[in-house]
């Protein structure tokens, strides 16, 4: 089936055309981790290296390092399939949450190297990296003429006929984004043999080992990290910290350190607004009311809140805030944090000390938690995210 041209009249056009669009199902499928897309790749990598606006973007460079050739070849070697021929699936449709500037990226490079022609709906939000990352792939398009009908970048707004479009040639639909987004999508079809990949609205905690913690020499580094996995996104991306989970012998101790390094690191980068100090106190009397014991540690602004929590309950999410807004929890016994991550929307753990602690939750046997990984990697995407293996879910195999 082909698209219309004139309703893909009214999309923007980031990368690609309304001509390339029409064309999309004829597009033949690749073999995963083709030459053409890993080279492809390299070169929008050094096309972001060299430019100047990239310095300023930690996320456009964390990207960029992550489609080098020698990152992608290292995930060609962990994905590599026997058993018969694999090939994509032919076109993928993705739709990019409105809050994470890079996601889109992440999406459609997922799609290109198992073999795909992709159409992603960036963020309606005029993120500077996107308009960086666009620009990169535009400039490297024009050397790679034969990857021009494999990338479509469009921005449109929530129009039902433009996604009823698109998904009506999609094999695969991969909705960030969230619960809305998700019940959005599915009230337009797909094909009967296409399928759907979804990622609905999650939370992600933080277990520090408080003995580890104080072994750390540079805890300025631990401070970035920290930053970078909250505040770089505002807690907005489902993979930030949230709760913050203490155990070991020197809990106090370690605490008033990893707070003051912190608030330094925040006061220096953050852009802070009055709306997220009303919003954090708004949320701080919510679970004051709903959850008995609960109080607000001593703090000298608004940068940020911390809510110590008595016990661990389900419904501690159903109060959560951003910005710098967190929920503290003092753990004698890791099995406390079963209430929490027995939730399906659990998905993350950020680690300091020995992973080996989470041990005896994940093999209490919760239904939460997709990812366990140290503080400071909990954005760094795999192929393998929330659960789902993407090399596998965005091909097929042609017994042979």
């Amino acid at each position: 089936m082909q698209l219309s041209s004139e309703a893909l009249n009214k999309v923007t056009y980031l990368v690609g055309s309304a001509d390339v669009a029409t064309q999309l199902s004829t597009v033949p499928a690749m073999m995963p981790f083709n030459e053409k897309v890993v080279s492809f790749l390299n070169d929008i990598s050094r096309e972001l290296m060299k430019d100047a606006r990239s310095k300023e973007f930690s996320d456009v460079i964390t990207f960029g390092f992550w489609i080098r050739k020698g990152s992608v070849l290292k995930l060609k070697e962990r994905f590599n399939t026997t058993g018969g021929i694999t090939l994509g699936k032919g076109v993928v449709f993705h739709i990019a949450p409105s809050n994470v500037p890079v996601n889109f990226a992440y999406s459609l490079v997922s799609g290109l190297l198992t073999g795909n022609a992709n159409v992603v709906r960036v963020p309606s939000k005029d993120f500077t990296q996107v308009q960086i990352i666009t620009d990169a792939i535009n400039n490297v398009l024009e050397s790679h003429e034969e990857m021009k009908p494999y990338v479509l970048c469009v921005r449109y707004g929530r129009e039902k006929d433009i996604n009823d479009l698109l998904s009506s040639v999609a094999d695969m639909r991969v909705v960030w984004g969230g619960d809305d987004t998700i019940a959005e999508l599915r009230t337009s079809p797909l094909p009967p043999r296409s399928g759907e990949i979804t990622f609905a609205d999650r939370y992600s905690i933080a277990v520090i080992d408080s003995d580890s913690y104080l072994k750390i020499e540079d805890k300025d580094r631990v401070a970035e990290d920290f930053y970078n996995d909250t505040f770089f996104s505002d807690q907005n991306a489902c993979t930030s910290p949230r709760i913050i989970v203490w155990s070991g012998s020197q809990i106090a101790e370690a605490k008033a350190i990893f707070w003051e390094k912190e608030h330094a690191c925040a006061e220096e980068k953050y852009v802070f607004q009055p709306i997220q100090a009303v919003n954090k106190l708004t949320k701080s009397c919510l679970i004051a009311a709903h959850v008995p014991g609960v109080r607000i540690e001593k703090h000298s602004d608004n940068l940020i809140i911390r809510i110590v929590v008595p016990q661990i309950t389900d419904q501690l999410m159903d109060f959560r805030d951003n910005s710098g807004y967190f929920y503290e929890f003092d753990c004698k016994n890791i099995l406390d944090l079963i209430p929490l991550c027995n939730d399906k929307r659990c998905q993350t753990i950020g680690y300091i000390g020995d992973k080996d602690m989470l041990l005896p939750l994940i093999e209490s046997g919760v239904k939460g938690i997709d990812r366990i990984v140290p503080i400071g990697k909990t954005m760094d995407f795999d192929l393998i995210w929330d659960g789902y293996n993407l090399a596998s879910q965005l091909t097929r195999v042609i017994s042979f």
